[in-house]
């Protein structure tokens, strides 16, 4: 399969598409005004802890206000083991940390419910007070109404390792099944590491030889102690050290591991990136090349369509059937119907083939538009019990292929998936839409019918008050048409019931659900 890099490079806004044989899979945009700062390290000032919560609010120079949980907060004895490296060099902090949110790929031996054990015996008044400076990394960024999660457990990626400076834990990849390389990985590391740092090896540890463990572990350990020193001096709410950029996370995650190619169309970054590459992975040969095509890249190889489609709520299968893609502030429900496909064969063979074509088109959308969360699927009702087993086969395998730790739960008696996938950056519909002004995010507006009859509700109540010997109504066009047609009727009758006219007049800046009431004198 030939996985290729796209990568858009404009001034402001940075746009990375992951082919797999021409079709996009996954996409990621970063842009200046809004960048994720997801990874991000701070030095924060407690606002406020929530002992009922159990969590406490920490300001890192944002407009909104930080997050963080009593098991993200470094403990008292993972404290002690930077506190030598403090005295030795003269640095002072508070707290700093050890991260849990990796990438899922990379997450190994249930590494957050060993973090969590860390706090089990601590309230979160043991561990912080308001006003106390600490270390934190940005865990999520900011997801609508919600701020930044952020932990004190920091993490560093490398290309083949994540160092966790603060806890001494060393863990392998899951996707590195063989237990001989396993073993190996742990062994050599173990030979050379100097401290009581914890690491976990990546996916693209496998087979590395020890020179280059050598090579990354101190590039990652000089990280952080420039980490710590900078920290020293840096202001509370100031930022201390920056994630890499998109297009770099890009090629250090997904390049040669995921992708073959990468294409960029920026003469600067080219350069940069192949500065970032001589530094960074000298011992992979990779091939960057620089698109110079006259219409734009994500048109050139037929992406801007398909980010375009990954907006809309309707998705339609191949057979002719649809999805339908719910997005709340809960969850995602995703509903699937047969639509124009009526099969070939009997009824239960149509809903088991829609079914299944759904499957691999939901995986697909899941991971295109970076759903996250807990995730409902209405499957179409089957009635035999291996065409059920069948299904959910299919949806396991299908999940596999995506990086993000996933839990898909058993089929419910109503037909029903539900399943988690894990979110640390906004979904592609909140990165590059905003609710719609004129329904404000509800998705509905009141028919025109619903509004004629609310005008009419709203004209019977201020009859009686009214001193003037007419009524006014303005309202919108659509609307005005309704009731001049369809729904003259209602104004008839309260003209006759009041012995007063109504004149109904178009407005055409009107909202559709506006109108005022006016009354006057006929002169």
């Amino acid at each position: 399969m030939l996985k290729e890099l796209v990568v858009n490079s404009a001034p402001h806004e940075t746009r990375v598409a992951l082919l797999e044989n021409g079709t996009i899979v996954e996409v990621y945009i970063e842009r200046e005004d809004e960048t994720s700062i997801a990874g991000n390290i701070y030095k924060g000032r407690v606002q406020r802890v929530l002992p009922g919560m159990q969590a406490a609010f920490v300001d890192i120079g944002f407009d909104q206000a930080a997050f963080i949980y009593v098991d993200d907060v470094l403990d008292t004895a993972s404290h002690k083991m930077y506190q030598k490296f403090e005295q030795d060099n003269d640095v002072e902090t508070d707290t700093q940390s050890d991260d849990t949110d990796i990438e899922a790929a990379d997450m190994t031996e249930n590494h957050s419910s060993w973090k969590a054990s860390l706090n089990s015996d601590c309230s979160i008044e043991d561990l912080l007070t308001e006003g106390q400076e600490i270390l934190v990394q940005v865990a999520k960024s900011s997801i609508g109404s919600k701020g930044p999660r952020i932990t004190t457990h920091i993490s560093l990626a490398g290309r083949y390792m994540v160092l966790m400076p603060t806890v001494d834990h060393i863990g392998v990849s899951k996707k590195i099944t063989n237990d001989a390389e396993r073993n190996r990985l742990k062994e050599l590391l173990l030979s050379i590491r100097k401290n009581n740092f914890g690491y976990i090896f990546r996916t693209q540890a496998q087979g590395i030889d020890k020179e280059i463990v050598k090579k990354e572990m101190n590039f990652l350990n000089k990280t952080w102690e420039d980490i710590l020193t900078k920290n020293k001096s840096a202001p509370a709410t100031s930022l201390v050290n920056k994630e890499l950029t998109i297009t770099f996370k890009a090629i250090r995650d997904l390049l040669a591991d995921e992708a073959d190619k990468l294409i960029i169309d920026s003469k600067e970054e080219y350069a940069n990136v192949q500065k970032f590459l001589k530094k960074l992975m000298p011992d992979v040969n990779l091939s960057v090349e620089l698109y110079q095509g006259k219409e734009s890249i994500f048109d050139a190889y037929n992406i801007e369509g398909d980010v375009a489609r990954a907006l809309k709520k309707k998705v339609w299968l191949k057979s002719g059937g649809y999805l339908i893609i719910e997005q709340t502030e809960a969850l995602v429900a995703i509903d699937v119907n047969t639509g124009r496909y009526v099969g070939t064969h009997n009824f239960d063979e149509t809903i088991l083939k829609t079914n299944l074509e759904a499957v691999k088109e939901i995986a697909y959308q899941i991971r295109l538009r970076n759903i996250g969360g807990i995730i409902i699927i209405d499957f179409i009702d089957m009635k035999k019990e291996q065409h059920k087993e069948k299904v959910m086969a299919h949806m396991n395998e299908a999940m596999k292929k995506d990086k993000s730790q996933t839990n898909v739960l058993p089929l419910t008696e109503l037909g029903l998936v539900q399943m988690t996938r894990k979110r640390i950056r906004r979904n592609l519909t909140r990165t590059l839409c905003k609710p719609c002004f004129y329904c404000s995010g509800d998705g509905h507006l009141l028919s025109g019918k619903s509004i004629c009859h609310k005008i009419y509700r709203d004209l019977v109540s201020e009859a009686g008050d009214i001193m003037g010997n007419r009524f006014t109504v303005k309202v919108h066009p659509e609307i005005a048409q309704l009731l001049h047609g369809r729904e003259k009727h209602l104004i008839s009758s309260l003209e006759k019931q009041f012995s007063k006219p109504i004149a109904v007049y178009p407005e055409p800046h009107y909202h559709m659900e506006e109108y005022h009431i006016f009354e006057s004198l006929l002169k």
